[in-house]
């Protein structure tokens, strides 16, 4: 009897099964139930993760360090922290008031770079720069003066390390709205000052070589970033780089016979600070 009973129930399941659309099932349960499912879990584990309690060992405590918590992904004890100059940029307001540069000229000897040769030129065994010599070698061009390329503004000056010596990073706009930087390295003395403006000429140092590091020559590099570090003077890529030389000889604005000698007058009046209007 339970035998019949039990075929009777079956029939009854498999019918009920043909009627059951199982692809409309599976649908709404995606729809649905797996985003709810997943908001859940979500949620629990926020929760989990808030109220768990931390160890002893565990530095994110910050309980053998005097604070309470990280902040963002920084340790707020300052005494820790180390400052990376990679990330050090300009300002929107240092950018905007950087002098338009019409002209270009070398940074040592003539207009026509006379009485000086590029003894390493850009990406010449990865080197990132110029190294501009004058034509005697060894140290006879120490202390010789070296110019700005353009009228720019003085952005860095300071001894970022030994392999660098002096150096001083000048800020310019180009005629089409770039900006650029010219960067003077190995410098035995620095003449001007972060935040003065410089005319194309002016004297911004004397050549140097990083307190006996290198035989005397000045490295010159011209950059598109607007970025204060330093960095290094060889890599496997240009970076953010541009041919030294042949720039200065594609931005001279004259023509190759034709001299321009550097601005004369009154010399350009430091801007120590900038005054921005805002709306009230």
């Amino acid at each position: 009897m339970w035998s019949l009973h039990l075929i009777s129930g079956a029939l009854k399941v498999s019918k009920y099964f043909e009627n059951v659309d199982l692809k409309q099932h599976f649908r709404e349960f995606y729809r649905f139930f797996l985003p709810l499912f997943v908001l859940i879990f979500g949620l629990a584990l926020a929760i989990w993760v808030s109220v768990k309690p931390k160890s002893d060992d565990d530095p994110a405590a910050g309980e053998e360090k005097g604070v309470d918590a990280f902040v963002g992904l920084l340790n707020p004890n300052l005494e820790e922290l180390i400052f990376d100059p990679a990330f050090a940029v300009l300002s929107p307001v240092e950018m905007v008031t950087a002098p338009t540069a019409v002209r270009f000229d070398p940074p040592m000897g003539s207009e026509h770079a006379g009485l000086t040769y590029n003894a390493q030129p850009f990406l010449t065994t990865r080197h990132l720069g110029d190294d501009i010599n004058g034509i005697g070698g060894n140290n006879s061009d120490l202390n010789d003066p070296v110019f700005a390329v353009a009228d720019g503004r003085v952005i860095y000056t300071g001894w970022p390390a030994d392999g660098w010596g002096n150096v001083a990073i000048l800020l310019h706009e180009l005629p089409d709205g770039r900006l650029v930087e010219s960067f003077y390295g190995h410098l035995d003395r620095i003449g001007v000052f972060v935040g003065q403006r410089v005319r194309r000429g002016d004297r911004i140092g004397e050549v140097g070589n990083a307190d006996g590091k290198y035989l005397a020559h000045l490295h010159f590099e011209l950059r598109t970033s607007p970025a204060l570090d330093c960095g290094a003077g060889y890599a496997d890529a240009a970076l953010d780089r541009l041919p030294g030389e042949f720039s200065l000889i594609k931005w001279r604005g004259r023509p190759d016979d034709q001299l321009a000698p550097p601005p004369v007058g009154d010399s350009v009046e430091p801007q120590s600070s900038i005054e921005v209007e805002t709306n009230p």
